[in-house]
């Protein structure tokens, strides 16, 4: 699965739009529209605060099956 569909899947889980991800990882809005548009990917340092933030673990946020 691409990064933005499991970006998707998990802001409708967790009932966050653009804004309040962007807030809550301290990131702006449009650069949560860029990564849901696929016209980027977050680096690093925002996958590693997305996990902290939203209690993740990054085999999530990647897609990394844990079977």
């Amino acid at each position: 699965m691409e990064f933005r569909a499991i970006l998707k899947e998990l802001m409708n889980e967790l009932q966050l739009n653009q804004s309040q991800l962007a807030a809550k990882i301290g990131v702006k809005q449009s650069q949560v529209s860029e990564w849901l548009n696929g016209k980027s990917k977050p680096g690093y340092d925002n996958l590693q605060t997305m996990c902290l933030k939203l209690n993740l673990s990054a085999n999530v946020l990647l897609g990394i099956d844990e079977d």
